[in-house]
């Protein structure tokens, strides 16, 4: 029997998926830990996570899948590896871990990457890297060494942090080209690791990690690994991605024209591309895809709205409860639903979880607008909520169509926002897309990577055994128009405040 073992380490918590190989079934799937992972705010647009708790929630989840599951761990062909994009954790000679990691939505890097896009100039950040330093891992590092210099002077190697996991289950350190990219230290041109964005920030590049293929051999789970998680030493880790470009793969998305929408902690539009495309205001970014060959060349072109599912979290566990304690995302997505299209008025703008891309890196901020006394009840916020996410990633689609991506027909999971039907069936109406939910997760999809890693298929198609279309979403033709309002009076006043914003 041939297993494959697929993890998805995102900043809310971790899951994990134990899938049999042959059928594509799922055998078990855990989460840990049940409520969201803390994300550490020391100073206003700071975002860290302890690397220690991810290793600790990756065991926990493991435990979960040993009990619901009987299976000979020496049957596990392949572990794969998802992770939260664009994170920095620096590890001394030990491999000790010298500061909390600085995950994707941390802000503090912006003015660093604005100025090195000075230095090294706009036109050739863009042409290289298809994409401006921004707050990315690089700027991040630049950071540490401007303001961190004793932690700076011991580190040994840098890492994102599907490369930390790798390296607690392994002993080893390495990276991907996928994630140098992701980084923005990734010379599309060349394709080569990108020497003159170091030389700008006065880093050695040496402090990389080694890439290797997304599919490949990335290390064995060493003895003392295989004891902490209850499986077998000597199994290999063939597969790691960042989330993105990974719930790309999990939905079969790997050639030019295949869209994919995800609404986890972030809101993600991706778009499958040959060719070396990028937004000039770098509002959108442009990546190496999983399955890129220099010969045979695939990018995703990734759109982030950083305040999605968090702020349906934050809603839950802020807002929303009551004596009885907090109600469920589906009690949420009831009390939504009895409210109309528009929610009354009531418009919700959720940009506050760091810089957004799409405004040039500037912190927009959360903002509720047109809020009635006697008309807005917590239902309201619910809808309005979805409706403001729905309305942010429609705003980021017409950038992307700017450059040549279109949506007719978006993938999605059928998980996280899209487990509301009022949410989906908005998104539909509003984007004009045809939604395909189907049944996965970024964890299946580490897995199906881990079985292309490890040879288990023989090809692409053969990996997607097992992945079905549960539902399809059409634009509802009766609410297009009023949608259409909503979101005509919620994009006037968004404009009034990023003109403000840039005041």
């Amino acid at each position: 029997m041939a297993l494959l073992l697929g993890y998805d380490a995102g900043s809310s918590s971790i899951k994990a998926t134990l899938m049999d190989a042959q059928t594509g079934s799922v055998l078990a799937s855990a989460t840990s830990p049940q409520k969201e992972l803390e994300i550490i705010a020391k100073k206003p647009g700071w975002a860290e996570q302890n690397p220690s708790v991810w290793w600790d929630n990756i065991k926990s989840a493991t435990r979960q899948i040993k009990d619901k599951a009987k299976f000979d761990a020496g049957d596990i062909k392949g572990i794969g590896i998802s992770y939260q994009m664009h994170g920095l954790i620096a590890v001394d000679k030990n491999q000790n871990v010298l500061r909390p990691a600085i995950i994707w939505c941390d802000s503090r890097a912006v003015q660093i990457g604005q100025q090195a896009a000075k230095d090294i100039g706009e036109e050739k950040c863009l042409k290289r890297l298809l994409n401006l330093p921004g707050n990315f891992t690089a700027s991040k590092l630049k950071w540490v060494k401007d303001n961190e210099p004793e932690v700076y002077s011991k580190i040994y190697k840098i890492m994102l942090p599907g490369d930390y996991i790798a390296m607690k289950m392994s002993g080893l350190i390495n990276t991907t080209t996928s994630g140098l990219s992701e980084g923005i230290m990734w010379d599309f041109e060349k394709e080569k690791l990108a020497d003159f964005v170091f030389d700008n920030y006065g880093i050695s590049p040496e402090i990389t990690a080694e890439p290797l293929a997304a599919f490949s051999i990335h290390g064995e789970l060493s003895t003392k690994a295989a004891n902490e998680l209850g499986l077998r030493a000597g199994t290999k880790i063939t597969y790691k991605s960042g989330d993105q470009p990974n719930n790309a793969l999990s939905l079969g998305a790997l050639e030019p024209g295949d869209i994919v929408v995800t609404a986890g902690t972030s809101g993600v539009v991706c778009g499958i591309s040959d060719k070396r495309d990028y937004d000039k205001l770098s509002r959108v970014n442009t990546f190496v895809h999983v399955n890129h060959l220099p010969k045979k060349p695939r990018y995703v072109v990734l759109l982030c709205i950083n305040g999605t599912g968090i702020l349906n979290s934050w809603l839950k566990h802020n807002f929303a409860g009551d004596s009885a304690g907090d109600p469920s995302y589906e009690q949420m997505n009831e009390f939504a639903s009895k409210v109309p299209v528009g929610s009354d008025g009531l418009l919700v703008f959720p940009y506050g979880n760091g810089a957004e891309r799409v405004f040039e890196n500037k912190n927009m901020c959360a903002s509720v607008r047109g809020w009635n006394f006697n008309t807005h009840k917590k239902a309201h916020f619910f809808r309005a909520a979805q409706e403001g996410v729905v309305f942010a990633l429609n705003y980021g689609l017409g950038i992307m169509h700017n450059i040549g991506v279109s949506v007719c027909t978006a993938r999605a999971g059928n998980a996280n926002m899209f487990l509301s039907p009022l949410f989906a069936e908005a998104f539909a109406t509003v984007s004009g897309a045809v939604v395909k939910l189907y049944n996965t997760d970024g964890s299946q999809g580490a897995a199906r990577g881990a079985g292309i890693g490890a040879g288990v298929y023989k090809d692409y198609n053969d990996a997607f055994v097992g992945l079905d279309c549960k539902k399809v979403i059409e634009p509802n033709k009766n609410l297009e128009s009023i949608y259409r309002g909503a979101y005509e009076n919620w994009l006037t006043i968004l404009q009034s405040q990023v003109n403000s914003a840039g005041d």
